[in-house]
C-alpha cells in the first residue's frame, strides 16, 4: 500500500483519543494528519486534502456535525468521506449525523477493528486502487495489488509514477484532474516538482499504453488531463 498510501485526517479534542487512533491507522500503513479542532482541521483540509475524515462530533467552538456540513456543501471537499465519532447513541443522533452529510455514524467506546474494517470500506468505494482494488476501463486493466496493467490482454509496463498516474486516473474516469492536483495525488505535498513534469510523464503514460491501440488519455486546454 505505501507507495498509494491514502491519507487519512484525525479530528479530536481527546489527546489520549488521537494518539490511539493515530497508532492504529500507522500501524495499518495510511498516512495520517491530525487537528485538535474543527478550526485547525479546516486549515489542514485546504492545504492537503485528504482521502478520509475521522471526525469527533462534541468538540468547542467548530462541532464536528458543523465542519461536516460545510465540507460536504463545497464542491471541492464534498466528496471526502467523513466518518463520524460520537457518544450520543441516540437514533435520532445517528440521522443527524447521517443527514448533515457523514458518510458513517460510529458511536463510542467503539471496537478499533470495526473502526478500522469500516474505514477500509469507505476506502474501497473512494480510492480503491489504494486499497489493492483491481480497476477497469475499456480494455486497460490495472491490479494494484501486484502491480500489473493490461492492456487488451497484453501486459504494460510502467514505472512508479506512471502507474499512480494510471490508477488516479483510473479511479474516476471522466474527472478532468489539473496538472496541480495531478502533482499533489501522485508526487505528493511535501516533493517540489515542476508541473511540466506531469506532461513528460503522461506522455510516457500514453507512450506505454500504446496510442495506435486508441489513445485513452484526454488533453484539456487550460484545465488538465482526463480518462476517456
Amino acid at each position: 500500500m505505501a507507495a498509494l498510501a491514502p491519507h487519512i485526517l484525525v479530528v479530536e479534542d481527546e489527546p489520549a483519543q488521537r494518539e490511539m487512533l493515530i497508532y492504529n491507522l500507522e500501524a495499518e500503513g495510511f498516512r495520517v494528519s491530525q487537528a485538535p479542532n474543527g478550526e485547525e482541521a479546516k486549515l489542514l483540509v485546504a492545504e492537503d486534502a485528504p482521502d478520509l475524515i475521522v471526525l469527533d462530533w462534541m468538540m468547542p467552538n467548530l462541532s464536528g456535525i458543523e465542519l461536516c456540513r460545510q465540507l460536504k456543501t463545497r464542491s471541492e471537499t464534498r466528496a471526502i468521506p467523513i466518518i463520524m465519532l460520537s457518544a450520543r447513541s441516540e437514533e435520532v443522533d445517528r440521522v443527524r449525523g447521517l443527514d448533515t452529510g457523514a458518510d458513517d455514524y460510529v458511536v463510542k467506546p467503539y471496537s478499533v477493528t470495526e473502526l478500522m474494517a469500516r474505514i477500509k470500506s469507505q476506502l474501497r468505494r473512494s480510492r480503491p486502487a489504494t486499497m489493492g482494488e483491481v480497476l477497469t476501463y475499456e480494455d486497460i486493466t490495472l491490479d494494484a495489488e501486484s502491480h500489473r496493467v493490461t492492456r487488451a490482454g497484453s501486459p504494460v509496463k510502467l514505472g512508479p509514477t506512471e502507474f499512480r498516474l494510471l490508477a488516479t486516473f483510473m479511479e474516476k474516469p471522466g474527472r478532468v484532474w489539473s496538472r496541480e492536483q495531478l502533482l499533489d495525488r501522485v508526487w505528493g505535498q511535501d516533493i517540489y516538482v515542476d508541473t511540466r513534469t506531469v506532461d513528460v510523464h503522461v506522455g510516457r503514460l500514453r507512450k506505454a499504453l500504446g496510442k495506435d491501440a486508441g489513445d485513452p488519455i484526454r488533453t484539456v486546454r487550460g484545465a488538465g488531463y482526463a480518462l476517456g
